[in-house]
């Protein structure tokens, strides 16, 4: 019997899990990399992958598939697009997992698109035929599915959620080039980042915020009371709001599923998301429903494998 392997790729590490073919996730393992860039990180990444499988019981001649997601573009040929956040020499890791599980399928899938099909597969959009996934992490992404089929687009950009422009005002770069992209808003980076400015504003000092990402602190803060940290989420689900409902007037999903690590808090914002929603969309589509995936971190996973799977029974 064979196996899958679906391994979501992070700027420090990879988590890959091992799947069966129908689906079931059998174990997780977390891989230490670095930059994804030179023969010694291939060649650890692929020890790791090869102790997971065989602490199953597989060989590496089981691997029939194996997904991989990246935080860029990635077109229908499995070309790998612009990467903001992450170090990766895309065509040598294939090329290293090419060499180690020589009967499997590959494929390459944009991180968000991949947690989309996660959850067609096994999620909270089982048995939907259209629907849009935003993943809410150190940047913003997302995955259009529509007529039961990913929309990756022409050059891999379709479903670049994080790059439509809410603030045409503001001063600060995107990692993009650009400015006033949903991702400085509605990322973990961007809710920080309004955090700090609030507090500035009203001149108090808030909590004490670990690093850039730190969202915990935020979330807390305002489960605490803390007025500051309250308005920045509020900002922070407005501006998503504003972007999800110029999704809606060209896609108009059945729903909406949000996800990614920011989507731990999702019951703070969750009012005034839906509220700034409904505000900015047009009437028909006032009533989509935007809710938290089921599978969580795992989704894109879940998703690679998915793809990965469909590569090799193609």
């Amino acid at each position: 019997m064979g196996c899958v392997l679906g391994i979501d790729v992070g700027g420090t590490s990879i988590k890959a899990g091992v799947f069966t073919t129908e689906g079931e996730l059998l174990d997780v393992k977390k891989i230490p990399t670095g930059d994804l860039a030179d023969p010694k990180t291939f060649a650890r990444v692929n020890d790791g992958l090869t102790e997971l499988i065989q602490s199953r019981g597989f060989a590496c001649e089981d691997v029939i598939a194996v997904g991989l997601d990246v935080p860029g573009p990635v077109d229908d040929q499995g070309k790998v697009g612009m990467l903001v956040n992450i170090s990766l020499d895309a065509d040598g890791l294939q090329d290293a997992i090419r060499s180690t599980f020589t009967n499997a399928a590959l494929a390459f899938v944009n991180d968000a698109n991949a947690a989309a099909l996660g959850e067609l597969w096994r999620g909270s959009a089982m048995g939907k035929d259209s629907f849009v996934m935003v993943t809410l992490g150190t940047g913003v992404g997302g995955g259009v599915v529509a007529g039961g089929k990913l929309v990756s687009g022409s050059v891999g950009a379709g479903g670049e959620i994080g790059h439509i422009t809410v603030c045409e005002d503001e001063e600060l770069v995107c990692g993009c080039g650009r400015r006033g992209c949903l991702e400085q808003y509605a990322s973990a980076t961007g809710i920080v980042r309004l955090y700090q400015r609030e507090c500035a504003a009203r001149g108090v000092e808030g909590a004490k915020v670990e690093h850039a990402t730190d969202t915990l602190t935020v979330f807390k803060a305002c489960r605490e009371g803390d007025e500051a940290a309250a308005a920045a989420i509020k900002t922070m689900s407005d501006r998503l709001g504003f972007a999800l409902a110029q999704i809606s007037s060209i896609v108009d999903p059945s729903c909406y599923l949000i996800g990614g690590g920011v989507a731990g808090g999702f019951d703070l914002f969750c009012d005034d998301l839906h509220e700034a929603y409904k505000k900015y969309c047009i009437a028909p589509c006032a009533q989509t429903p935007i809710v938290a995936c089921k599978l969580g971190n795992e989704a894109g996973m879940y998703g690679v494998a998915y793809a990965a799977l469909q590569e090799a029974t193609e």
